[in-house]
């Protein structure tokens, strides 16, 4: 854990894809190369695009998955997760618990 978070950091964490490659390697178990390729895949953006926080910027804000700045308008918390766990075919805990609650509260 403490690796993966030291290197998830180290690309620039929310600024860039470091939350995202992070993600991947502790739910699929990935190593850092595969994770990276996989996630530039699924974000349609080179590997070396990752780590540019600028791309980035543009690239979270394009498919609204979270930045660092929360502005108007822009996916945070819960609603970005959604759309991550979409995007990267994943599954996320809290999303999942989330997803629960709501259908036990439609079947009452």
């Amino acid at each position: 854990m403490h690796i993966t978070h030291s290197i998830a950091s180290g690309m620039g964490g929310m600024r860039t894809a470091g939350d995202l490659v992070g993600r991947m390697q502790m739910s699929r178990g990935m190593k850092i190369k595969e994770a990276k390729e996989y996630v530039a895949n699924k974000l349609k953006v080179s590997v070396a695009d990752l780590a540019d926080p600028i791309v980035m910027n543009e690239v979270r804000e394009d498919l609204d998955i979270g930045r660092v700045n929360a502005l108007p308008r822009v996916s945070k918390g819960i609603d970005a997760k959604f759309r991550i766990a979409k995007l990267l075919d994943i599954e996320i805990n809290c999303v999942n618990m989330f997803k629960d609650r709501i259908g036990k509260k439609m079947e009452v």
